[in-house]
């Protein structure tokens, strides 16, 4: 369907495209670990349940969410991202619905499933397979500028969540982010979100063949172009890079919803009140905003697997760190250091999968690798309680993690772009 909004205009359509996705970043929030924290203690201490219960199942739940995300990414291939940016956010306004009339454990263990499909799963892998599919040359400052969408939300729920059930209880919080998606995220999706650029007869970019061609000759310096060969999934999985990046992509998630879900926890344990681990959050998402500029223009112009390996060995540091850090200047530095690594893997991620395997059958190959890092996110909060229980402390569990973060590094390192091959099999 051809939008007539802009016609005759010299605005590239693909720029509304972003301004959607973005939104659509930002209505993640629902099911992301930064908003669902703050409702824990509702639940905790009005059904009398215990931690380790509620902390239990919302691993569960995200596990299975994990399991079950490739699904969405094969409906975004089949029915385009236009549709389902219709279905998912009013089926993730239902999940609020449903959140907020929750009596038992068993509908505790449902509504987590379906906020960690929906909100972390869906509405993370919809807007930067969109994007993808109507820049190449611009991805990382397209998927840098829609990414400023996840760093509102991030900042923007928590503090929200709080003041909601503060002033109008857990129950009224749900329903307030169902109306807003119902009202907002839904009509969005459907009059703006187009599937790709050639379904509006523009193209990537929204350049001709011969102003690319005259764009290249000017670029100084030169962007690292990639050709979008239509990798299949199973040509994708022979490769070495599609799996050394899986393995990447999914150690972060696991220790950044670890740390996240128990930052009030491990705060306390260096004798700082859950304020002060709310300035934290409130610190990595002030970072992250600025250094996402920075992080689409570096990974338009220099290797993905450089800027990732890198990124790791400072993540590396950043986790010594917390797991040392004792002033409240110190662990401040460490929640920038976390903002500016937080911005590099978010932009790096969202264009590897594009620039590494085409556009044609993103949803799917994404939808896997989504499925890798809820996985990872839902093997986070757990191994962080256990260590508390048993050890009183974060120490052990962080300095386990900094090494997950070491090895990251290494198959990042040796995970060049692959080599497409025609005859059906791809190359490492």
């Amino acid at each position: 369907m051809k939008s007539r909004i802009f016609k005759g205009k010299s605005l590239f359509y693909g720029w509304i495209i972003v301004a959607a996705a973005a939104l659509g970043a930002f209505f993640s929030g629902p099911g992301q670990t930064y908003s669902v924290s703050i409702f824990i203690n509702s639940y905790i201490n009005g059904f009398g349940w215990s931690r380790s219960l509620v902390s239990g199942y919302y691993s569960i739940a995200t596990l299975i969410a994990g399991f079950t995300l490739p699904l969405v990414g094969k409906a975004v291939d089949k029915f385009g991202h236009r549709k389902m940016f219709a279905v998912i956010p009013t089926l993730l306004g239902l999940t609020c619905l449903w959140m907020s009339i929750v009596s038992h454990p068993i509908m505790l263990i449902v509504g987590f499933f379906f906020l960690r499909l929906l909100g972390q799963g869906s509405m993370s892998l919809l807007p930067s397979t969109l994007v993808a599919q109507w820049f190449s040359r611009h991805r990382g400052k397209a998927l840098s500028i829609m990414g400023i969408g996840g760093v509102a939300s991030f900042a923007f729920f928590p503090p929200a969540n709080n003041w909601l059930i503060q002033n109008f209880g857990a129950e009224t919080g749900w329903r307030v982010w169902s109306l807003a998606l119902f009202l907002l995220m839904l009509p969005v999706g459907w009059f703006l979100v187009r599937d790709k650029p050639e379904d509006m007869g523009e193209t990537p970019d929204g350049k001709t063949s011969k102003e690319t061609k005259e764009k290249k000759k000017k670029d100084t310096p030169k962007r690292i172009v990639f050709k979008d060969n239509p990798w299949m999934l199973g040509q994708a999985m022979k490769t070495r890079a599609y799996w050394f990046m899986i393995y990447c992509t999914s150690v972060p998630a696991m220790i950044n919803t670890g740390v996240t879900f128990h930052m009030v926890s491990i705060m306390q344990t260096k004798g700082f009140t859950p304020t002060f681990a709310a300035l934290i959050l409130s610190v990595i998402a002030m970072v992250q905003f600025p250094m996402t500029f920075i992080a689409g223009f570096m990974v338009d112009r220099f290797k993905i697997h450089i800027i990732k390996a890198i990124g790791y060995l400072v993540y590396a540091a950043n986790l010594l760190i917390l797991l040392l850090g004792t002033s409240q200047q110190i662990l401040l530095v460490y929640a920038a250091l976390h903002g500016v690594f937080m911005a590099f893997e978010s932009v790096s991620t969202n264009v590897l999968w594009p620039n590494y395997f085409g556009r044609k059958y993103q949803g799917t190959i994404r939808g896997t690798a989504m499925t890798a890092m809820v996985i990872g996110s839902s093997l986070g909060p757990l191994p962080f309680g256990f260590a508390y229980d048993y050890f009183s402390g974060y120490s052990e569990i962080l300095f386990i993690m900094m090494i997950f973060s070491l090895t990251a590094s290494i198959p990042a390192f040796f995970s060049p772009p692959p080599i497409y091959s025609h005859d059906g099999n791809g190359s490492s």
